[in-house]
């Protein structure tokens, strides 16, 4: 490496390293350190945005119950789910799949294909309380955050390494399957981040929150039940294995229990 290489690799780093330090927020709540470029109004825009698009693009369900119980659920989740500015929003979408999102700006949807494993509201509250957590917090704009980082990294390691020898080429691949293999890691620990403050959410508006453990069981028996064996093993999966879920709420449910008032 010339030396003109090095002083532009270190000016390189340097201005990341302030960067970076610049950009760093708290998870409420947790107090986990994050990295986050976006700022919350521009998430919020950004969520608007594509919950707009969404409900443009799919059909509305008008089945009096299901709208009805997600209303109910969302009205009192939304008191005590910190959003700054949230314009709520809770929509039910016709579609089959067991599934539900949150987007910032308090947008959240939720597909008729649920209603057979939450059962009742406190399974309802779980899964709401639980995407909102991906919004309270900004996951998805810490996720943006670490990609644009991860890629500058994996692109300059790569440059680097790979002057004057082209057969560095496959070190530049192995850094890229590191950066991918740190990311579904990273995805994971965002997905039972989400558990506990989903847990917390339902304690302080009166839902049992050991009722997030037997919907976490109920999912976890429908996938057996639905899906078919995946071999792709948890190391490359941006979502923990069920068993992990399970284990790791029960372990945080005497926290959630201490503000849950209902008896």
């Amino acid at each position: 490496m010339n030396r003109s290489i090095a002083r532009f690799s270190a000016s390189v780093v340097l201005a990341s390293a302030l960067v970076l330090a610049a950009c760093r927020t708290t998870v409420p709540e947790t107090g986990r350190q994050q990295l986050n470029f976006l700022p919350p109004p521009k998430e919020a825009a950004l969520g608007i945005s594509e919950f707009n698009k969404i409900k443009g693009s799919k059909e509305i369900s008008d089945n009096a119950n299901y709208n009805a119980q997600v209303q109910r659920v969302g009205a009192r989740l939304s008191k005590v789910m910190p959003v700054p500015n949230a314009e709520w929003e809770f929509i039910v979408f016709v579609d089959e799949t067991p599934n539900a999102f949150a987007l910032p700006g308090g947008k959240v949807g939720v597909h008729t294909g649920l209603f057979q494993i939450t059962e009742n509201d406190a399974g309802l509250a779980a899964v709401i309380g639980h995407e909102v957590a991906h919004v309270v917090a900004r996951h998805s704009g810490e996720r943006l955050s670490r990609g644009v980082v991860t890629g500058a990294a994996v692109a300059g390691a790569g440059y680097m390494m790979n002057q004057g020898d082209r057969s560095n080429g496959m070190l530049t691949a192995a850094l890229g399957a590191g950066a991918l293999f740190e990311t579904q890691r990273h995805s994971r620990k965002q997905e039972l981040e989400a558990d506990q403050l989903g847990a917390l959410f339902m304690a302080r508006t009166g839902y049992d929150p050991r009722e997030s453990v037997a919907l976490w069981k109920r999912f976890a028996a429908w996938k057996a039940e639905n899906e078919k064996t995946s071999s792709m093993p948890n190391f490359l999966s941006s979502h923990p294995l069920d068993e992990r879920r399970i284990s790791e709420l029960e372990s945080y449910l005497p926290t959630a229990l201490a503000e849950y008032s209902g008896g």
